[in-house]
């Protein structure tokens, strides 16, 4: 009898913890492409043809299609891209399609929150439609498949295949624009704010504060008049000046920062001049 009773239980805790694992019907596929500057990010599920007739059957013509199986189809895009003339926000869309026999409609859809179509289609959640001409391929493709190909710094195609259609669109993407706004920012040299942040973390992390000091007078000197210097720029100054042993520098320039913090209202800054102040002169 205990023998039956721990077999009993055995198997009870085997039903309990064991996890069966099976291969998905429409597997998961992810893509991750940089196409010239932009980055481009496609998932979905990849159902096969399994001997059955795809399209004008499992797929019909002149029906929305979730394209492909199980959640939305989602392609996500860094920057702004261009389909022909039509701009499609960057951002992450649910990709849907509308096949014809002699055109296809490539649909991108904000909402991607669905387990294949949404149960109410809504044109105003369209954000781009794009019309094509479907290719006939030489070669079945047996499972349902989205590329991104002839990839060069301005354009790419995104591309759908399946059973012997091939559907692709091009679409361009902004790297010059991107490239030059870059150079010029480069050219330009840092910031006033990125010789701040600089010198603020070297300060916090006691690095080289010769350099953190250089760069806060960097950051000083690129305003516009002495009156337009932010009074927390000369906070950090005086405390550079203090920790590198300057005492009497640091409280000059504490006494400009108290000053400014005076005038803006501002009672912590106020109060963490004053303080320092004195703490310095003893």
């Amino acid at each position: 009898m205990k023998k039956i009773f721990l077999a009993s239980l055995l198997a009870v805790g085997f039903t309990i913890t064991a996890q069966v694992k099976t291969p998905q019907a429409s597997p998961l596929s992810k893509i991750e492409q940089v196409v010239g500057l932009t980055s481009v990010e496609i998932n979905y599920s990849r159902p096969s043809a399994k001997g059955r007739t795809v399209y004008g059957d499992l797929v019909p013509y002149g029906k929305y299609w979730r394209t492909g199986a199980n959640e939305n189809t989602t392609v996500t895009f860094s920057e702004n891209v261009m389909f022909g003339k039509n701009e499609l926000k960057k951002g992450k869309y649910a990709l849907f399609t509308l096949p014809k026999a002699d055109s296809w409609d490539v649909i991108f859809y904000t909402d991607t929150n669905n387990w294949g179509l949404p149960q109410e289609w809504d044109d105003k959640k369209v954000a781009l439609r794009v019309n094509v001409k479907p290719e006939t391929l030489n070669k079945s493709v047996e499972s349902f498949t989205i590329s991104l190909n002839n990839l060069t710094n301005d354009s790419g195609a995104l591309e759908i295949s399946w059973e012997r259609t091939l559907v692709s669109v091009l679409f361009t993407v902004p790297t010059q624009e991107i490239a030059m706004n870059s150079i010029e920012k480069a050219l330009a040299g840092p910031t006033v704010s990125d010789y701040f942040s600089a010198a603020k973390y070297y300060y916090e992390s006691d690095k080289e504060l010769n350099k953190a000091l250089l760069w806060i007078n960097n950051a000083i000197s690129l305003t516009p008049s002495d009156k337009d210097v932010p009074f927390w720029y000369l906070r950090l100054k005086s405390l550079i000046q203090a920790k590198l042993g300057d005492k009497k520098g640091a409280i000059e320039t504490a006494k400009y920062s108290l000053e400014g913090a005076v005038k803006a209202g501002n009672k912590d800054y106020e109060k963490m001049n004053n303080d320092s102040i004195k703490e310095w002169s003893k």
